[in-house]
């Protein structure tokens, strides 16, 4: 697959996925496979039975709930999880099992404001 011959060091699939193209993923490419779970309706073993090496959660208020259910049946399996808005959710994601945290920092202009108000 030309994903390895650009360099990539894994694929993330988004969650509508098939597991069909999973397998063939796998089957062709020697690179790790993630893929994206958004509910706790997912069948995340079929995922795995089909070849998934890291879950990526990504369940908005419910992402705690996604990945300490997933933790609880695979304490091994990688999970890359949102963390949410706050600190806060960020905690709440780390203690459901969460092994590493995505998220989108806030603007510098968002940063800097609160600085500017004080300033002006």
């Amino acid at each position: 697959m030309d994903a390895e011959f650009q360099g990539a060091i894994g694929v993330v699939v988004n969650a509508p996925t098939p597991n069909e193209v999973i397998e063939k993923l796998k089957s062709n490419i020697d690179i790790p496979v993630c893929v994206t779970i958004v509910s706790t309706r997912t069948d995340v073993e079929s995922r795995i039975k089909a070849g998934v090496d890291i879950i990526n959660v990504s369940g908005a208020q419910d992402t705690p709930e996604i990945v300490r259910a997933i933790r609880k049946k695979h304490p091994e399996l990688p999970i890359i999880a949102t963390g949410g808005p706050t600190n806060e959710t960020i905690l709440k994601t780390i203690e459901a099992g969460a092994n590493a945290i995505t998220f989108t920092p806030q603007t510098p202009a968002y940063l800097f404001k609160e600085i500017m108000e004080r300033y002006r």
